[in-house]
């Protein structure tokens, strides 16, 4: 059984900040620019506890929104994409 993130992107959120997460291969991120949090995912289970989780820097954070068609500055979805 593998991790099916599309299954669960509604569902799951930053337990820190409350904002969404995208999928980058063994972890999560989170999209809030400020924390930059990376999730992992061991044994096909998301790691969602802050303690756990590490800083991505800034500039590898902006290019995986930019990857995960999102603004590179705020997280946000960029205008004319769709997470669907």
């Amino acid at each position: 059984m593998t991790f099916d993130f599309p299954a669960l992107e509604n569902i799951l959120i930053c337990p820190e900040t409350r904002t969404s997460l995208v999928y980058d291969g063994e972890r999560l991120v989170c999209v809030d620019p400020n924390r930059r949090l990376s999730y992992p995912i061991v044994d096909e289970i998301p790691v969602m506890l802050v303690d756990e989780a590490t800083e991505l820097p800034e500039d590898e954070w902006r290019t995986l929104m930019q990857q995960n068609g999102r603004d590179a500055d705020t997280g946000e979805i960029a205008v004319g994409q769709s997470t669907e």
